[in-house]
Protein backbone atom coordinates (compact mmCIF):
# COMPACT_ATOMS: atom_id res chain seq x y z
CA UNK A 1 0.00 0.00 0.00
CA UNK A 2 1.12 3.42 -0.73
CA UNK A 3 1.50 5.23 2.16
CA UNK A 4 1.07 8.54 0.43
CA UNK A 5 -2.24 8.18 -0.52
CA UNK A 6 -5.03 8.84 2.33
CA UNK A 7 -6.95 5.69 3.35
CA UNK A 8 -10.75 5.34 2.25
CA UNK A 9 -13.10 4.58 5.51
CA UNK A 10 -15.44 2.19 4.47
CA UNK A 11 -19.03 2.82 5.25
CA UNK A 12 -21.05 5.22 3.99
CA UNK A 13 -20.07 8.93 2.66
CA UNK A 14 -19.42 11.50 4.82
CA UNK A 15 -22.52 13.37 3.72
CA UNK A 16 -25.17 10.11 4.35
CA UNK A 17 -23.20 10.13 8.03
CA UNK A 18 -23.71 14.33 8.39
CA UNK A 19 -27.58 13.53 7.63
CA UNK A 20 -27.59 10.22 9.90
CA UNK A 21 -26.49 12.72 12.94
CA UNK A 22 -28.85 15.81 11.92
CA UNK A 23 -31.50 12.83 11.82
CA UNK A 24 -30.60 11.32 15.16
CA UNK A 25 -30.31 14.91 16.38
CA UNK A 26 -33.91 15.61 15.52
CA UNK A 27 -35.26 12.85 17.13
CA UNK A 28 -33.72 13.70 20.23
CA UNK A 29 -35.08 17.39 20.15
CA UNK A 30 -38.85 15.65 19.15
CA UNK A 31 -38.49 13.58 22.13
CA UNK A 32 -37.74 16.37 24.27
CA UNK A 33 -40.73 18.41 23.27
CA UNK A 34 -42.66 15.18 24.02
CA UNK A 35 -41.38 14.74 27.50
CA UNK A 36 -41.84 18.40 27.82
CA UNK A 37 -45.59 18.82 27.69
CA UNK A 38 -46.14 20.30 30.81
CA UNK A 39 -49.12 20.73 32.44
CA UNK A 40 -51.12 21.91 29.46
CA UNK A 41 -50.01 18.23 28.08
CA UNK A 42 -49.08 20.02 24.52
CA UNK A 43 -48.02 18.60 21.93
CA UNK A 44 -44.90 19.94 19.72
CA UNK A 45 -47.09 21.80 17.18
CA UNK A 46 -49.02 23.65 19.84
CA UNK A 47 -45.77 24.15 22.49
CA UNK A 48 -43.87 25.34 18.54
CA UNK A 49 -47.00 28.01 18.11
CA UNK A 50 -46.80 29.13 21.60
CA UNK A 51 -43.50 29.66 21.14
CA UNK A 52 -43.65 31.89 18.14
CA UNK A 53 -46.30 33.34 19.19
CA UNK A 54 -43.98 34.71 22.15
CA UNK A 55 -41.21 35.55 19.82
CA UNK A 56 -43.38 39.13 18.82
CA UNK A 57 -45.46 41.23 20.58
CA UNK A 58 -47.32 41.76 17.13
CA UNK A 59 -50.60 39.48 16.85
CA UNK A 60 -50.29 37.42 14.32
CA UNK A 61 -52.20 35.49 11.64
CA UNK A 62 -53.11 32.23 11.40
CA UNK A 63 -51.85 32.37 7.90
CA UNK A 64 -48.14 33.28 9.31
CA UNK A 65 -48.10 30.81 12.14
CA UNK A 66 -48.77 28.40 8.75
CA UNK A 67 -45.94 29.49 6.86
CA UNK A 68 -43.75 29.87 9.84
CA UNK A 69 -43.87 26.64 10.67
CA UNK A 70 -43.99 24.55 7.70
CA UNK A 71 -47.63 23.15 8.30
CA UNK A 72 -50.64 23.31 7.06
CA UNK A 73 -53.74 25.19 7.70
CA UNK A 74 -56.24 22.32 9.36
CA UNK A 75 -53.05 21.23 10.87
CA UNK A 76 -52.59 24.45 13.01
CA UNK A 77 -56.04 25.20 12.60
CA UNK A 78 -56.78 21.99 14.92
CA UNK A 79 -53.48 22.81 17.60
CA UNK A 80 -54.72 26.26 17.56
CA UNK A 81 -58.43 24.93 18.52
CA UNK A 82 -56.92 23.50 21.07
CA UNK A 83 -54.81 25.97 22.72
CA UNK A 84 -57.70 28.57 22.59
CA UNK A 85 -59.44 25.49 24.89
CA UNK A 86 -56.73 25.43 26.89
CA UNK A 87 -57.04 29.57 27.52
CA UNK A 88 -53.46 29.86 26.14
CA UNK A 89 -54.26 31.28 23.28
CA UNK A 90 -56.79 34.79 22.17
CA UNK A 91 -58.65 35.13 19.45
CA UNK A 92 -59.61 38.88 17.90
CA UNK A 93 -60.75 40.02 14.65
CA UNK A 94 -58.05 41.87 12.27
CA UNK A 95 -58.77 45.72 13.47
CA UNK A 96 -57.08 45.89 9.66
CA UNK A 97 -59.32 43.58 7.95
CA UNK A 98 -62.68 42.39 9.78
CA UNK A 99 -62.91 39.13 8.04
CA UNK A 100 -59.66 37.72 9.32
CA UNK A 101 -58.44 37.00 12.89
CA UNK A 102 -55.16 37.58 15.02
CA UNK A 103 -53.97 35.25 17.54
CA UNK A 104 -52.23 36.96 20.77
CA UNK A 105 -51.37 35.16 23.95
CA UNK A 106 -52.98 35.23 26.92
CA UNK A 107 -51.40 35.29 30.41
CA UNK A 108 -51.11 32.03 31.02
CA UNK A 109 -49.99 31.52 27.29
CA UNK A 110 -47.04 34.06 28.30
CA UNK A 111 -46.04 31.98 31.29
CA UNK A 112 -46.30 28.67 29.39
CA UNK A 113 -44.26 30.32 26.39
CA UNK A 114 -42.00 30.74 29.27
CA UNK A 115 -41.52 27.60 30.66
CA UNK A 116 -40.70 26.37 27.15
CA UNK A 117 -38.02 28.87 26.63
CA UNK A 118 -35.77 26.48 29.25
CA UNK A 119 -33.49 24.49 27.26
CA UNK A 120 -34.45 20.92 29.17
CA UNK A 121 -30.99 19.68 30.73
CA UNK A 122 -30.04 16.64 28.50
CA UNK A 123 -30.12 19.19 25.60
CA UNK A 124 -28.23 21.66 27.57
CA UNK A 125 -25.48 18.93 28.57
CA UNK A 126 -25.12 18.11 25.13
CA UNK A 127 -24.68 21.42 23.94
CA UNK A 128 -21.96 22.24 26.61
CA UNK A 129 -20.37 19.34 25.90
CA UNK A 130 -18.86 20.66 22.36
CA UNK A 131 -15.88 23.06 22.90
CA UNK A 132 -15.85 26.58 21.42
CA UNK A 133 -14.43 25.80 17.81
CA UNK A 134 -17.17 23.15 17.16
CA UNK A 135 -19.99 24.92 18.51
CA UNK A 136 -18.79 28.06 16.18
CA UNK A 137 -18.21 25.34 13.08
CA UNK A 138 -21.51 24.05 13.92
CA UNK A 139 -23.57 26.91 13.37
CA UNK A 140 -22.12 28.05 10.67
CA UNK A 141 -22.51 24.85 8.98
CA UNK A 142 -26.53 25.05 9.98
CA UNK A 143 -26.87 28.54 8.90
CA UNK A 144 -25.49 27.52 5.74
CA UNK A 145 -27.44 24.71 5.24
CA UNK A 146 -30.14 26.80 6.38
CA UNK A 147 -29.74 29.56 3.81
CA UNK A 148 -29.52 26.70 1.50
CA UNK A 149 -32.80 25.01 1.78
CA UNK A 150 -34.19 28.58 2.15
CA UNK A 151 -33.16 29.52 -1.53
CA UNK A 152 -34.74 25.88 -2.69
CA UNK A 153 -37.95 26.87 -0.85
CA UNK A 154 -37.78 23.53 1.37
CA UNK A 155 -38.17 25.17 4.80
CA UNK A 156 -39.53 28.50 5.70
CA UNK A 157 -37.43 31.75 5.57
CA UNK A 158 -35.59 31.93 9.23
CA UNK A 159 -34.18 35.24 10.91
CA UNK A 160 -30.52 34.65 10.57
CA UNK A 161 -27.54 36.50 10.66
CA UNK A 162 -26.44 35.48 6.66
CA UNK A 163 -29.94 36.52 5.73
CA UNK A 164 -29.78 39.95 7.76
CA UNK A 165 -29.25 43.14 5.87
CA UNK A 166 -27.43 44.40 8.96
CA UNK A 167 -25.15 41.47 8.75
CA UNK A 168 -21.02 42.52 7.39
CA UNK A 169 -19.12 38.75 7.13
CA UNK A 170 -15.83 38.84 7.40
CA UNK A 171 -15.61 42.77 7.94
CA UNK A 172 -13.17 42.47 9.90
CA UNK A 173 -9.94 40.33 8.79
CA UNK A 174 -7.64 40.85 11.14
CA UNK A 175 -9.28 39.73 13.73
CA UNK A 176 -9.82 35.67 13.47
CA UNK A 177 -12.09 35.69 16.80
CA UNK A 178 -14.85 37.96 16.03
CA UNK A 179 -14.50 38.78 11.64
CA UNK A 180 -18.20 39.84 11.01
CA UNK A 181 -19.94 42.72 11.94
CA UNK A 182 -23.49 43.43 13.36
CA UNK A 183 -24.49 47.07 11.66
CA UNK A 184 -27.84 47.04 13.78
CA UNK A 185 -25.50 46.70 17.33
CA UNK A 186 -22.52 48.51 15.69
CA UNK A 187 -19.80 45.35 17.09
CA UNK A 188 -17.85 42.74 15.85
CA UNK A 189 -18.84 38.79 16.33
CA UNK A 190 -17.62 35.35 15.39
CA UNK A 191 -19.11 32.35 14.28
CA UNK A 192 -19.47 31.26 17.85
CA UNK A 193 -21.98 34.18 17.98
CA UNK A 194 -24.07 33.68 14.58
CA UNK A 195 -27.98 33.92 15.64
CA UNK A 196 -30.07 31.20 13.72
CA UNK A 197 -33.26 32.45 14.86
CA UNK A 198 -32.74 36.97 15.76
CA UNK A 199 -35.61 39.27 16.75
CA UNK A 200 -33.84 42.34 15.44
CA UNK A 201 -33.57 40.66 11.89
CA UNK A 202 -34.55 42.05 8.40
CA UNK A 203 -34.80 40.60 5.26
CA UNK A 204 -31.14 41.83 3.22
Amino acid sequence: MDVGQPVEVPGPPRDEQLLTGLARLGQAVRMSAWRNAGPYGLTPLQADILTFLAGDDRPRRQGEVVAALASTAPTVSDAMRALTGKGLVGKARDAADARAFVLTLTDAGREEAARLSVVPEPLRAAVAALDPGDLAAMLRGAATMMRELQERRAIPISRMCVTCRFYRPDAHPEDPERPHHCMFADAPFGDGELRLDCPDHEPA
